[in-house]
């Protein structure tokens, strides 16, 4: 397992490598726009430049971005699709610019309309996002979901419908969240509990198609479908399962990118040092 985390791009993106070297990682996980605004100033030249600088001189191997949370791939109002279309067709660009391979994205939320709807419709906007990103390198990542409200990709069932009926589908791939699949219900707190899961998300979906893990444990308990997120071992997760993982020869070459609380406790640095002395 390669670690990394969610690093910080105050200052411009081309910030961001540094501060993944400054924490010990080799793979960094960014935002490259506010994730919060439908839209932002082009990446300059200059900017660019200066990332792919920092990527060779603090050897970071593995990078990938998150997209802004206000998409919603299934918005029932056209409006905020055809936002959420363009928003992501624009971190797609921004991934090119950048060379990440990865774009994590939650796969969106039905509003009432129904899981079946829902489904559908995430796999036609993605479909249109991918005839607009013809020949593009960087791939969607669907991140399954805890399952809060009506969000969608909390069931293995629901992220394999969604990869099946989209056009071509070898253009996605999923990032598991550790937090957010004990919420929906999967449980990896045992032994014979972890291997139960994989062996689903495999029979699903495929192990291929896990190409990165999110690493948090959860102040929820097992399938209560809400999203908090907790520092590795302090919460219901425990640290057995994360021994799993680090051990599983599956997973050895996949990055796992930190997104836990950053407070007194120490932050990422806290929880790496956890996860290395495991």
């Amino acid at each position: 397992m390669i670690l990394g985390a969610h690093v910080s791009t105050q200052g411009g993106v081309d910030k961001a490598p540094a501060n993944g070297r400054e924490l010990g990682v080799t793979a960094i996980q960014i935002f490259s726009k506010n994730q919060r605004q439908w839209t932002a100033k082009p990446l300059d030249e200059e900017t660019v430049q200066r990332w792919h600088e920092g990527i060779a001189e603090h050897g970071i191997t593995h990078r990938v971005s998150h997209t802004s949370y206000l998409i919603n791939l299934c918005a029932p109002d056209e409006t905020n699709r055809q936002k959420s279309i363009e928003s992501l067709v624009d971190e797609l660009e921004r991934a090119e610019l950048l060379g990440l391979t990865h774009v994590v994205q939650h796969p969106g939320s039905h509003l009432k309309q129904g899981e079946e709807w829902g489904v559908s419709e995430i796999a036609r906007s993605l479909d249109t996002i991918h005839e607009r990103t013809a020949g593009f390198r960087a791939k969607i990542a669907l991140e399954n979901t805890a399952g809060q409200g009506t969000n969608l990709g909390f069931r293995f069932e629901q992220l394999a419908s969604i990869i099946e009926r989209t056009k071509q589908p070898e253009r996605l791939a999923v990032c598991y969240d550790t937090c957010h699949g004990f919420s929906a219900g999967y449980d990896i707190k045992t032994r014979s509990a972890y291997e139960a899961t994989f062996q689903e998300f495999d029979r699903l979906i495929g192990l291929d198609r896990l190409q990165l893990f999110h690493f948090n444990d959860t102040k929820k308990p097992l399938g209560s479908r809400v999203d908090r997120h907790d520092h590795i071992g302090e919460g219901e997760l425990g640290l057995d399962p994360f021994r799993f993982l680090l051990a599983d020869p599956r997973f050895s070459q996949i990055p796992a990118y930190l997104e836990t609380p950053e407070d007194d406790l120490g932050g990422y640095a806290y929880d790496l040092g956890v996860l290395r002395g495991l």
